[in-house]
C-alpha cells in the first residue's frame, strides 16, 4: 500500500512543500508552472532546497540543480531519488 503512495506522490509532495513554504495556491501549481512565474529568486530556491533535501531525505548537489519548472523539479528529485538508493551503502550522511 505505501508503495503505490510512494510512486504517485512526488509532484504532490512538492506541490504541499510549496504551499507551505511560499504560501502558493495550490491550483496554481502545475507541472508547467514556471519559478519565475511563483515569483522564486535563487535566495527562494536555495532555501527550498533544504526543505525538498529533508521531505525527502536525498542530497541535492547545488551544480546540478538548474530547475525551470516544478516538472523539472520532479524530474530532478526523482532522478536523486533513484540515484542515491543505489547508491546508499557509499552515503555518507
Amino acid at each position: 500500500m505505501l508503495e503505490k503512495t510512494v510512486m504517485s506522490t512526488t509532484l504532490e509532495r512538492l506541490k504541499q512543500l510549496f504551499v507551505a513554504k511560499f504560501d502558493s495556491n495550490i491550483e496554481e501549481l502545475n507541472p508547467t508552472t514556471t519559478l519565475e512565474y511563483l515569483g522564486l529568486d535563487s535566495l527562494d530556491m536555495i532555501d527550498f532546497l533544504f526543505d525538498i533535501e529533508n521531505e525527502f531525505e536525498i542530497k541535492i548537489p547545488d551544480q546540478e540543480f538548474r530547475v525551470r519548472t516544478i516538472q523539472e523539479i520532479v524530474d530532478a528529485v526523482d532522478r536523486f531519488i533513484s540515484e542515491q538508493r543505489i547508491g546508499v551503502s557509499s552515503d555518507k550522511q
